[in-house]
């Protein structure tokens, strides 16, 4: 799949994702005022920040896709990482936003203040929540892997964390709902609960995306494969000082290989290009292939 069939099939993705979002976010509030549940208004301003990033990552999805110019020689696969940096943030505002306000409500209980019991209606959206956001985490997260997507697999989680959210909605709404009065500091318990989730699914989103911009390497799962798919094939290749790291949605190889001594260029050249071609077809057709030949004199180990 190229970079443009790429984009659009991820745009695709995002934009239903997107309309599924609002109109849930919609409901999950309207649901929250008159079912006065502070979780479910929570959970509400949780999807709508879904619905924000899906705007980033739609963005991220029109310039990583143009192709590599002058000044941008790897091509614009970066774009589509700072889009998974701007979501790990986003998650962190949601996360904070909601332990706030959860703390606030226990504090105003504690000092003899009242939170009103929720309503069934509050009850039943945090269910039909948890269904709708764990299919579209599903449904987001097979079409991320489909394409090698950062920035869909980031915008996937942010789903899952909604319906984790939604879960821990679903316990405080029906413990105030089914305990009685004295139980409605469960409904801003488990809007604190949710908020520790929110924060390790944006860490997890946020470290992924640091370890691309440091230019981390794939590991040595890849160099191993990056051997092996040489050896196959030029059979008389020996890749070593690998190195490797990912642009957003492909991965930049490079490394030296020992060829024959008697080798002559052309025939260097044409070995080059198999192993080249062989990696695109190993790591994905977009992926950046630099390799340096080297006489295998000089390898002190052979």
């Amino acid at each position: 799949m190229n970079l443009q069939a790429r984009s659009a099939f991820a745009r695709e993705i995002t934009v239903k994702g997107m309309i599924i979002n609002t109109v849930l976010c919609a409901a999950k509030f309207a649901a929250g005022v008159f079912g006065r549940s502070s979780a479910m208004v929570a959970d509400a301003v949780h999807s709508l920040s879904d619905s924000l990033t899906d705007i980033v990552v739609l963005a991220s999805l029109k310039f990583s896709t143009r192709p590599a110019d002058q000044d941008h020689a790897y091509g614009h696969g970066r774009f589509e990482t700072m889009a998974t940096l701007v979501i790990s943030v986003a998650l962190f505002a949601v996360g904070a936003k909601i332990l706030y306000n959860g703390i606030l409500d226990i504090v105003r209980l504690a000092e003899g203040g009242t939170i009103a019991r929720p309503h069934a209606i509050a009850l039943w959206m945090a269910v039909l929540s948890i269904a709708v956001k764990e299919w579209l985490y599903r449904y987001t997260l097979k079409a991320a892997k489909q394409i090698g997507s950062s920035a869909l697999e980031a915008n996937a989680w942010h789903h899952r964390s909604d319906a984790m959210s939604s879960i821990g909605t679903l316990l405080g709404i029906g413990g105030a709902y089914f305990l009685g009065n004295k139980w409605t500091v469960l409904d801003p318990l488990a809007a604190v609960v949710v908020s520790f989730f929110i924060f390790e699914v944006a860490w997890n989103i946020l470290k992924s995306a640091s370890d691309e911009l440091l230019d981390k390497s794939l590991g040595a799962q890849a160099e191993t494969k990056i051997t092996q798919v040489c050896r196959q094939a030029e059979p008389q290749a020996c890749a070593h000082s690998i190195k490797t790291r990912k642009i957003g949605g492909y991965a930049c190889l490079e490394f030296h290989v020992y060829l024959p001594d008697e080798w002559n260029l052309k025939r260097v050249h044409d070995a080059t290009d198999k192993m080249e071609q062989a990696l695109q077809q190993a790591f994905g057709q977009q992926t950046l292939v630099t390799i340096h030949p080297e006489p295998r004199s000089l390898d002190n180990n052979h």
